[in-house]
């Protein structure tokens, strides 16, 4: 671990990895569903078994963590329990419990000339992982990487280091001794910055490039990689109280948007107030968010409604807190929420909460993000909250995933044709 690695040797790692895991990637694309239900439900026995030796190798990131000034919350989040093995351990059998998304038919249609034509889900193929500090990300987006029959290669930050090779190790031993091609599940192990340069440009071994964590992260991956990459840069999430809104109702979702789990990306970041419905709701709204501390910065109108609000700047619309901060703005009609949410906004998630069905359907047609509610909060987009069991993160681009990604966002498809000896004149 300690040793200094030239850019030539960790270039030359990296493709041998690469080459392992392109040809993984074809065994496991036709592995039966048993098989990879086998490897997983093994890996996950054996992580269970191995706890006392990865809370040991953990404890060494800990310790390293602390040294390092790490806040409490990171080291929280960097940490190995019993609880949080357990909770691993019970993903992986939560997916190896998920249907399959290989292999399914999409679609079929014969042409005039009887050509049968089949639309059917396939692999992607390589799939590169880059994360931060919380090493159960290596477990959760291994086992979806599998089960979708895809191969895996996983960077995750320098903090997790220890833990992440130990539960790789763990994974591999016993998806072995199950079935699991050599070269399914592999961790990149340095922790130097040149090792995912040099990987962002394989791109004759990966297929797709998937980064988990801060903004500063994923443009550093998007802005070097030569690999298609899905991603989310940020969640500035909004919550937009109509005229017609139930008074009641917009208080609960936007006290849940805003303050259940502030330092998450589908949390809300902003507030619309109608201006007809401003006097009545913004007092007794303001009432509930001081209750849980949290620091309004509002706009003029706003704040001569409700005294102590700070003055929102230009900055702030565009500002993932990831805090108890909410900028508040008071709008004269639907189409100026609208527009607010599609100028400033991440194409995230953004909420309505109005007893109005015209307005409601407006808002859905209207607003460009990834998942757009009526009358609920925006703490929902998520892949388990969506019924997909798990997720490997959330895309606000349209190309290929979009909002929560699942098993199913993890495959592609490819055309199978039959034919009887067509030839085209």
């Amino acid at each position: 671990m300690n040793k200094k690695f030239t850019e030539d040797e960790i270039r030359n790692a990296l493709l041998e990895m690469g080459e392992k895991a392109r040809i993984a990637a074809h065994r496991l694309s036709i592995m039966t569903t048993d098989q990879k239900n086998n490897c997983l439900r093994a890996m996950a026995d054996t992580i269970e078994i191995e706890s006392k030796n990865l809370k040991k190798e953990n404890a060494k990131d800990l310790d390293a963590g602390r040294k390092a000034g790490l806040s409490k919350a990171m080291l929280d989040r960097l940490s190995l329990t019993d609880k949080t093995i357990s909770s691993m351990a019970k993903g992986l059998r939560d997916v190896a419990a998920l249907e399959d998304p290989v292999g399914k038919q999409l679609g079929e249609w014969i042409r005039p000339n009887e050509l049968d034509i089949r639309k059917v889900s396939v692999p992607i193929g390589v799939i590169a992982i880059v994360y931060e500090s919380r090493p159960n990300v290596t477990v959760d987006a291994a086992g979806l990487c599998f089960k979708a029959g895809n191969a895996v290669i996983l960077r995750g930050g320098k903090e997790a280091i220890h833990s992440n090779i130990a539960l790789c190790h763990c994974m591999n031993r016993a998806g072995l001794s199950a079935g699991l091609p050599e070269g399914a599940v592999q961790l990149i192990p340095w922790t130097d910055r040149t090792a995912v340069t040099l990987m962002l440009k394989m791109n004759n071994y990966i297929d797709l490039v998937i980064p988990r964590g801060g903004e500063g992260l994923i443009r550093t991956v998007v802005e070097n990689s030569t690999i298609p990459v899905i991603k989310h840069y940020k969640g500035i999430c909004h919550v937009y109280v109509d005229s017609e809104a139930d008074i009641d109702m917009a208080i609960k979702i936007v006290e849940n948007a805003k303050c259940q789990r502030p330092g998450v990306c589908n949390a809300a970041e902003t507030l619309l107030i109608h201006k007809s419905i401003a006097a009545k709701f913004a007092p007794k709204m303001a009432a509930v968010l001081k209750k849980h501390g949290v620091e309004m910065r509002g706009d003029n109108e706003f704040r001569k409604l409700v005294s102590g609000a700070k003055a929102v700047s230009e900055e702030d619309w565009t500002t993932e807190y990831l805090d108890l901060i909410l900028s508040i703005r008071i709008v004269p009609d639907l189409g100026a929420a609208i527009e607010h949410i599609n100028f400033y906004g991440s194409k995230h998630s953004d909420a309505i909460v109005t007893r109005n069905q015209v307005s409601a359907k407006r808002f859905l047609s209207e607003v460009d993000s990834a998942a757009v509610y009526v009358n609920a909060s925006t703490r929902f987009t998520d892949g388990g909250e969506f019924g997909m069991g798990a997720e490997i993160g959330i895309s606000t681009d349209k190309l290929h995933a979009r909002g929560p990604m699942g098993l199913v966002e993890l495959t592609s498809y490819k055309y199978i044709i039959y034919g009887n000896g067509q030839c085209r004149k």
